[in-house]
């Protein structure tokens, strides 16, 4: 496992979150989009934050939610936390 979160791991991710097998509909350049954009509703936001902390072995601050509207958002907040535990 990495340490520094990708966006293809992010997309790997999401699409665990929602059930799907197939991540195509989160295909090209993503990463300024928002997740409401995406189809991605809060509580499967939710639940691929808690995912996404588990894997990176990182504490996601409720208050920093804002920071990851966008799939670039979460990637710089989840990377720079794992840089801040190390």
């Amino acid at each position: 496992m990495s340490t520094t979160m990708t966006l293809d791991d992010l997309r790997r991710i999401l699409a665990e979150c929602v059930g799907v097998e197939d991540d195509s509909d989160l295909a090209g350049d993503i990463l300024d989009v928002t997740f409401e954009d995406l189809g991605y509703d809060s509580l499967a936001l939710l639940e691929t934050t808690a995912a996404v902390g588990r894997e990176f072995r990182v504490e996601i601050p409720e208050e920093r939610s804002e920071e990851m509207q966008t799939p670039r958002g979460m990637i710089d907040l989840v990377n720079s936390l794992d840089k801040a535990a190390a």
